[in-house]
């Protein structure tokens, strides 16, 4: 690759430029949205959804999910099995940083344990509040989910209205230690149901 340097005639005087090539674009696959829900699928080739090898990387964005029940967190799982069962076996690490409304509670950037070869559900929230103006948004990056080479690797980051008046940035990554193709997310909150929100599903090209 080489370098471009501009002389002192500057920008104003080019008559041309050349092209950048080979940068992804996001393609919209599938919107899905809550009402009172207890989980919301994506499942490759039901309902105009694509989560095959397409694309190398797909991009899950959420939008105010609003759960029905007080301080509980948002989560997904993957389906090897077409969403017959969402219970990969997942290896997982968490973080969040954290400010609350009132002065009296400090500042503070904590760890999580994070899942150790369980098939649970992976949070990728903090624990939300239910008050009326309280949700969580973010994004979910899965990498490859059709290889069935590769261990499945996602990253994650969302920001949370908390169920005790704190502001929370919540970073989840890890892997669906399967080689298997994964065709199938799912996404709930860890009880009761998702009263709002939107999740969309992007290919990245």
């Amino acid at each position: 690759m080489s370098i471009i340097k501009l002389n002192n005639n500057g920008v104003k005087n080019a008559t041309a430029f050349g092209s950048i090539t080979g940068l992804g674009s996001m393609v919209f696959i599938k919107k899905l949205t809550a009402s009172s829900s207890a989980t919301l699928s994506f499942v490759d080739g039901s309902s105009g959804v694509v989560l095959d090898n397409t694309y190398k990387e797909y991009l899950f964005t959420f939008n105010n999910m609003h759960p029905a029940t007080d301080n509980k967190s948002f989560q997904f799982n993957m389906s090897v099995d077409s969403g017959s069962n969402y219970n990969v076996t997942k290896t997982t690490t968490d973080f969040l940083a954290y400010t609350y409304e009132g002065s009296e509670n400090p500042s503070a950037l904590a760890y999580n344990s994070g899942l150790a070869q369980s098939t649970n559900f992976q949070d990728i929230s903090s624990v939300c509040g239910n008050d009326n103006d309280q949700s969580t948004s973010g994004y979910l990056h899965i990498f490859n989910p059709s290889s069935t080479t590769f261990v499945k690797h996602f990253i994650s980051k969302s920001f949370s209205s908390n169920h005790d008046n704190a502001t929370v940035n919540f970073f989840a990554a890890g892997y669906g230690n399967t080689t298997s193709a994964v065709d199938a997310i799912q996404f709930k909150f860890s009880s009761g149901n998702t009263d709002a929100g939107d999740i969309c599903l992007y290919g990245i090209a």
